[in-house]
This record gives C-alpha cells, structure tokens and sequence, in this order.
C-alpha cells in the first residue's frame, strides 16, 4: 500500500487502488442518455446515495465514485441513477467539512475519518460532475455555489510558476497522473504543455511519476511507476512519444505480463483493459476478463474495475489460451 513517497498514492491504494480514467469528450449531459444501458452499481450504493470503493464496503473514497461515474457516462452508459443522488450526498459531506475527504460506515452512518489522498483530481472530477449534470437536477442541490467552491479550492493548489497542480494543500509535490486527470477534465494547451514539460525525461525517455526528489527515477514497481507511462493513453492526453498506438505496444510488450497476473492478488487496474479495448486489441481486453472477472466484487475489485465489467464486450467462447495471456 502507497507510503507517502509518491503522495501515498498507495495509500489510496490502501484504502483501495487509485486508477486512471480513461476519456473522451463529453457528448451529452450526465445522466441523460435515453437509449443507453443503465449503469448496475448494485452493491455499491445505499439510501444515502453513498458510493462505496470496494462492494458492500464501508469506505467511501469521492475519487473512486467520481472517476466511476465519469467513465461510465463517456462510454455511453445511463447513470442517472446514480448522478443525482450521489452529488447530493457529496454536497452535504463537502459543504460540512469544508474540503473534500474519506468516509467509513458506523452502523448506518457516515462519518468523515481521512484526509483526501489527491485533492487536484477529485476536484477537477467533482467539477465535471457537477458541471454536466442536467439542469433539473442542479437546481435540486445548491449546484452553483459548490461549483464557484470546488473551482477555487482547484484553483489554490496550482503550483506558482509550474502551472502544474499539487496533490493537496499539505503535499507540495505533484504526481503526473493527477495532473493528467485535471487536464482530461478541464483541457487546456497551457496545461497540457505544462505537463509535458515539468514531467518528460527526454534523456531516458520516460515521464517522471512525481516531482518528489526522493521518489525513485525511474522507479521499478508496477504502481505507481508503469502505469504512469500508460496514463496518458487513459486519458487521451495530446503527447506521447512515437504517437499512441507505438507507445501502446511498448508498453504491452514491457509491462503485459506483470498487469494480467495481478488479478486475485493485487488490483486488477481495469482501465487499462479500457486501453486496450480503445485501440483495438481484443485479445488482451478478453486475457484481462478471463483472468480478472472470477475476483469480480471480492476485495481487490474497485468500483471502477465494475464499471469497466460493465463497459467491455461479453467474454463468450472459445475462450483464450492462458499461453496467450501471459
């Protein structure tokens, strides 16, 4: 789980992983997709409209609703069922702390008991959710005046001189991944070359993971340090070396192997499967189901990883050769 080296970002990841997203423009308001499958989050909600990280769990981490939420609604599925009710319960929990935090179940209430691990990208996703919610539904909450909020609560944490955000008001650091979720949501150029300048390590041709001088460059572990290098594809990020689909196959050709054989053990990392699947490799989307969907809502399963189950194709037979899979 994440020491505060790399922002704790595991610590995310202890209370459960910290994924990417993967993006594409918003077409049409949250929610109101007619045509669109329905968004099942059984299991991850109640009453209250809490959305939990992990099934039936106690811990409520906005990050993971948010990225949840959001990836659904850009990849066609339905989630006003979900929209609502969950922006009015993060708006009573915002608006009582003051900042955005981490949630733990006492019989059947919630109560704040952390910190928020990544400040810049679960404003700039709490941002985009309220921005895009029909307007029916923003006059039910007091929709303007969080929005004015979470903008300049975002605002505060970008770095003078760098353009580029910190994790929280605590941490001074900024992780390249939080930085790529900001843009993906509120896409500039200015940012975008930004980024590219603060993180790019043109002499060993890889993006830094953090500006932490003692984070390890470059480091060797599979999070945070891989998939730092396939995030940009997660959110359809305007740079990469040798363009997307060479940068993909790279990383599939270093880093396959150690991905699909973390389902059971560790974190599936779903949203690389969406990666996948967005550049057309079938094979390793149907490897990653027949590995990862026998661990569906058991510990390690996030609800994004259900969102992702949700997105993807069936996995119908024949199914693959597990010599393929590796």
């Amino acid at each position: 789980m994440r020491t505060r080296g790399v922002m704790d970002r595991t610590s995310r990841h202890g209370t459960l992983l910290r994924t990417g997203l993967a993006v594409l423009a918003c077409s049409a308001a949250l929610g109101t997709a007619s045509a669109a499958p329905k968004l099942d989050l059984s299991g991850y909600t109640d009453a209250s409209g809490a959305i939990t990280v992990q099934h039936r769990g106690d811990t409520v981490d906005p990050y993971f609703a948010l990225q949840a939420l959001w990836l659904a609604q850009t990849r066609g599925l339905d989630i006003s069922d979900h929209a609502l009710p969950w922006a009015r319960w993060l708006a009573q929990h915002y608006t009582a702390a003051g900042h955005l935090g981490r949630y733990c179940k006492t019989g059947e209430a919630w109560h704040w008991c952390k910190a928020p691990d990544g400040d810049d990208a679960s404003l700039a996703l709490w941002l985009h959710l309220l921005r895009n919610l029909p307007a029916s539904d923003r006059q039910q909450i007091p929709a303007d005046a969080l929005q004015g909020r979470a903008e300049q609560d975002l605002q505060q944490l970008q770095v003078p001189g760098q353009g580029v955000y910190k994790v929280s008001p605590h941490w001074p650091h900024s992780l390249f991944m939080d930085n790529l979720e900001v843009w993906s949501t509120l896409p500039s150029q200015r940012l975008s070359e930004r980024i590219r300048e603060v993180f790019w390590d043109a002499k060993l041709g890889l993006f830094r993971v953090s500006t932490q001088a003692e984070h390890p460059h470059p480091g060797q572990s599979f999070y945070p340090d891989a998939t730092a290098q396939i995030y940009p594809l997660l959110v359809g990020y305007p740079w990469v070396p040798d363009g997307p689909e060479q940068h993909y196959r790279r990383w599939m050709r270093q880093h396959r192997r150690t991905w699909l054989q973390q389902a059971g053990h560790e974190f599936p990392w779903g949203l690389i499967a969406v990666v996948a699947w967005q550049q057309g490799d079938s094979d390793t989307v149907r490897c990653w189901q027949q590995r990862a969907l026998p661990f569906r809502h058991r510990f390690f399963w996030t609800v994004t990883d259900e969102v992702v189950a949700q997105l993807l194709p069936p996995l119908t037979p024949p199914l693959p050769n597990p010599k393929d899979c590796q």
